[in-house]
This record gives structure tokens, C-alpha cells and sequence, in this order.
């Protein structure tokens, strides 16, 4: 089979062309470069900028290098235009709501797996592969993403917006193996790569001072840190976008005269009046909710999740699974519930799992209620 691999430069994308080609398949990988920080003129608030050469070209020289290693040729293809029209202008109208997007997700649905699948198809490819840890598993008569061998380096999550057609066409070649045992192939042979540590960052724009970055397109704007208990004035923010539902670290809140120091956290941004209001404690009736209203679902099978009980939960990338329900009000939207948990954000993903870890379903947090009293 003829297959076109996402590669990036890093590890686990080079072990998964490695791994299809040990299977007997001819395969090439292809460098997709998505951002020009020149152009864009990002370097503030990124300390890798240096010697005129971006982070992404540097990872471009690593991929080239293990590509030789490997034996396959390396392909390289620009989607500058499509990242900004998709992804990046979304990324910056969520930030002005208020709302923190995730758009890892969106990279994934409209590049890695549209852009790029077209450019491979364009090129004869008959499938394209990704370094994800993720399953792709037929059930029911549809397919779907499922949690991979690996937990603890699962990825569905990022994945959780792509369609039935893209995970169809999609392989994903690390399903079944630990990080450590990938790192242990690398080694083996001798891949420049080996020990590359993984990115961390926002997806091709790469690892940077956040708020500097968003500075660059979201000019600061100073107002007031309120006390959503007493309404009270306790201090100055920088920037009301640049925060977080949540968030403790960065706030710039010392102790404060004649109120008890159990820590900060955010638990609701105005963005209209340029105010941020802020809680006492991690156990604050203000951070908790039990409803979610969640928009642009996604699903592959509609009848499976029209209605269902005690499913899997995941709000954001590193929680453990909670426990709730889910009830479709139309095809785009969904009603959540479950139990009492915190800090669940507006504009970030709800992604939901049945009992034998099939990602059934996901969608973009709207609106979040503490029973039937909204709170963001």
C-alpha cells in the first residue's frame, strides 16, 4: 500500500513511517509547514527564535535527517494559508468572546486530516499515517477512534473533531506500543531524533511565552481583579483574554489585609466591562458546575448517543474520566450532565467515550451551569 506519513521531526512520527515500512508498505513522509513566524513577525515571547532560523525549520532539518536514516523520501508542502483561514482566525475570535479554544483540535480536523489527506490523495497516497496514539477500530458497521495501548500518551482527545471519513483513511501505526518501547526502536537505530523531547506547544506555532505571543494580535489591556465573593477590588490584571476559568498561577495576587490566604483562581472573565473576577480556594462553590451545554457536535453514529447514560467524559487533556449523561437537543447541540466538577471552560472540547473506550462524540463547551444557575 502506497502511504503518506504526517512527519514532523519528532520521534514518534519517524517510528510510525519505520514501523509501516518494516510491514512492507511504500512509504514517504511529508513535512507540512503551517506558520511563518517571519512573516507574521512572532518572535517576541519566543526565546527559540535566534540565527534566523524559526523552530519549525529546525525541526524540517531533523525530519530530513531521520527521513535518510529510515530510507524513505520526505516530501514538503506549505498550508500556511489554509492554518491561518482555519485555525488561527478561529483561535483569536474565540480569545476575543472570552473563551479559551483548543486548536490543537482544529489543526487536526482541517490540516493534518484534510489538507493533508488531499494533498496525498492528489499524489496517489492510498491511505495517510500519523505518529497519534490512537486506535482506529471498526464497530457497528462504522469506524471510530478508540484509546490506544498507551494511556498515559493518549491522544484521542486532540482527535476528538474528525469525521468518520478521515479516521477511515487514516492509519495510526503507534496503537499498540509504549512510548518507551518507541524511544527504545529510535535508539536501536540510531535516529538523530532519539532523544527529542515532545512538543509541548500550540500546535505549529511551537513553544513560546503565551501571553507575549497573544500580545502580538490581542494588544493588552489592564483592568480590575474582583472578588466574586464581596465584589470587592483586590488588584490589576494584564489582559483579560490572556487568562484562564481556573487558572491560580500568574495572577499577580499576594496576600491580601484581613482576608484568609487559601490561593486565587479564576472563576469567571467579563470580557465586555474588561474585568476579571477571581475566587478563595480551590473549593469554591464559584469554580463547580454540573450542566454543560456543548455546540458543534460531532458524532459518528447519531443513534448511539441520542440519549445515553454514564458515559465517559474527558473536558480538557490530562483529566481522569468523569461520569455523566448526554441528551442531543438538536444535531449540533447537546445537554451534559455530571457530577460536581471544576473549572469546565467555555470554548475548550467535551469528548465523550463508551464503556469500552470508543470516542463516541465530542464538542465545544458553550455555556456551564451549577444546576440551573449559569456561571460563565
Amino acid at each position: 500500500m502506497k502511504i503518506l506519513v504526517g512527519f514532523s521531526g519528532g520521534v514518534d512520527s519517524a517510528i510510525a513511517a519505520y514501523l509501516l515500512k518494516q510491514e512492507g508498505h511504500e512509504v514517504a513522509g511529508c513535512f507540512m509547514r503551517n506558520w511563518d513566524s517571519f512573516a507574521n513577525n512572532d518572535f517576541l515571547g519566543n526565546p527559540t527564535l535566534d540565527d534566523n532560523i524559526c523552530p519549525q525549520e529546525k525541526d524540517y532539518e531533523d525530519a530530513l535527517e531521520a527521513s535518510k536514516i529510515i530510507g524513505i523520501p520526505l516530501l514538503r508542502v506549505d498550508f500556511i494559508k489554509e492554518y491561518w483561514d482555519n485555525v488561527f482566525t478561529y483561535f483569536l475570535e474565540e480569545y476575543r468572546e472570552g473563551r479559551t479554544p483548543n486548536p490543537d483540535i482544529l489543526c487536526n480536523k482541517y490540516i493534518k486530516f484534510a489538507s493533508f489527506k488531499d494533498f496525498a490523495f492528489s499524489r496517489d497516497y492510498q491511505m495517510i499515517a500519523m505518529g497519534h496514539y490512537a486506535k482506529k477500530v471498526f464497530y457497528n458497521g462504522h469506524y471510530y477512534l478508540k484509546k490506544p495501548l498507551d494511556l498515559e500518551k493518549d491522544q484521542t482527545y486532540f482527535l476528538a473533531a474528525l469525521n468518520e471519513e478521515q479516521i477511515k483513511v487514516s492509519l495510526f501505526p503507534l496503537e499498540n506500543i509504549l512510548k518507551k518501547d518507541v524511544r527504545k526502536i529510535a535508539k536501536d537505530l540510531n535516529l538523530n531524533i532519539a532523544n527529542k523531547k515532545d512538543s509541548t506547544g500550540v500546535c505549529f506555532i511551537g513553544e513560546r511565552n503565551f501571553r507575549l505571543f497573544l500580545e502580538n494580535y490581542l494588544p493588552a489591556k489592564k483592568g480590575d481583579i474582583i472578588d466574586i465573593a464581596t465584589n470587592e477590588i483586590i488588584g490589576q490584571h494584564r489582559g483579560v483574554f490572556y487568562y484562564t476559568l481556573g487558572q491560580h498561577r500568574g495572577l499577580g495576587i499576594g496576600g491580601i489585609k484581613d482576608k484568609e490566604n487559601k490561593g486565587w483562581y479564576i472563576a469567571k472573565k467579563d470580557v465586555k466591562n474588561n474585568i476579571l473576577y477571581v475566587a478563595s480556594g480551590d473549593d469554591n462553590q464559584y469554580l463547580y458546575s454540573n450542566k454543560a451545554i456543548i455546540k458543534k457536535m460531532n458524532y459518528i453514529d447519531k443513534e448511539e448517543i441520542r440519549n445515553i447514560s454514564n458515559i465517559k467524559i474527558k473536558f480538557r487533556y490530562r483529566q481522569k474520566d468523569i461520569r455523566g449523561d448526554l441528551k442531543l437537543i438538536d444535531d449540533d447541540t447537546a445537554l451534559v450532565s455530571y457530577q460536581k466538577y471544576k473549572a469546565v471552560t467555555p470554548g475548550q472540547e467535551a469528548v465523550f467515550y463508551s464503556e469500552d473506550d470508543r470516542l463516541i462524540g465530542s464538542g465545544v463547551i458553550d455555556e456551564v451551569y451549577f444546576n440551573e444557575k449559569r456561571i460563565n
